[in-house]
């Protein structure tokens, strides 16, 4: 990729983050991460902190990889819980790095963004570096980086079903107002072009989990996404042309000769 993204004070070179979850088996899961070329992985605290043998034997497969964890709070349905979650996630993982998740609704999955932002103030106070999953709500990314968020990550669709950008005018908005914080589309994403149309609209990155892990080949599929990252983020620093409503000829026709028949 033609440059680098910053998350807080470190930089990477992909721009794609991946989910743990939802793979076949341990090595797929591995050999999938490995070719989407990803730095860094989520990871659910409450399947770490309740796994025993098992929570032990995945983390031993994620320090495999030589990749940076991002612990998330998931399943947390209110402040209490996800503050609590993170706190765990912080001893567990010695990091200050928090995907920060508060759920309102089961249907939907629907973050609550009224708990998100006040769970967001609890835990940056605390020294935490949050990254909160949010709707594609622009006074809520705004409420989130007056809390002191460097890293805003709106959804594109509901997670898991694969719709891909829903809204793509409000994401647009988005990042036109939010220019210096690091944007990252999360939950939805569902097909390489929906990963390569979010980093069109100049998002920093992407992250995924099911449309990997639940691929007839989830090692052909990571690397499918990384391509199409590196394609999308490729296509906005050239500087994509915007779209028209009316035609506009590739080939000239002043001064092209012009042959008629002859009766």
């Amino acid at each position: 990729m033609s440059s680098k993204v910053k998350f807080y004070s470190k930089e990477f070179s992909s721009r794609l983050l991946i989910g743990s979850a939802l793979y076949p088996s341990p090595k797929i899961m591995q050999d999938a991460i490995k070719a989407a070329g990803s730095e860094i992985v989520t990871v659910s605290v409450r399947r770490e902190s309740a796994g025993g043998k098992t929570g032990d034997a995945f983390w031993s497969l994620i320090r495999e990889l030589k990749v940076t964890v991002l612990p998330n709070t998931a399943g947390c349905k209110s402040v209490r819980e996800a503050v609590t979650t993170a706190k765990l996630a912080r001893e567990l993982f010695n990091s200050s790095w928090i995907k920060l998740e508060v759920i309102a609704d089961d249907e939907t999955l629907q973050p609550d963004v009224v708990g998100l932002v006040e769970a967001a103030n609890i835990l940056i106070k605390d020294g935490f570096e949050v990254f909160p999953y949010c709707t594609e709500d622009l006074s809520v990314a705004m409420k989130l980086v007056d809390a002191g968020c460097k890293v805003v990550m709106p959804w594109a669709s509901p997670i898991g079903s694969a719709r891909g950008i829903v809204n793509r005018d409000a994401l647009k908005l988005l990042r036109q107002r939010l220019p210096d914080i690091t944007l990252v589309v999360d939950a939805g994403i569902g097909a390489p072009s929906h990963a390569a149309e979010a980093l069109e609209l100049g998002y920093d990155a992407v992250l995924l989990n099911t449309a990997i892990a639940k691929a007839n080949d989830p090692v052909a599929m990571g690397n499918a996404f990384r391509l199409a990252v590196e394609a999308g983020r490729a296509g906005f620093e050239s500087g994509l042309m915007g779209a028209r409503d009316f035609a506009s000829p590739s080939t000239p026709v002043v001064g092209t000769p012009f042959w008629h028949a002859v009766s």
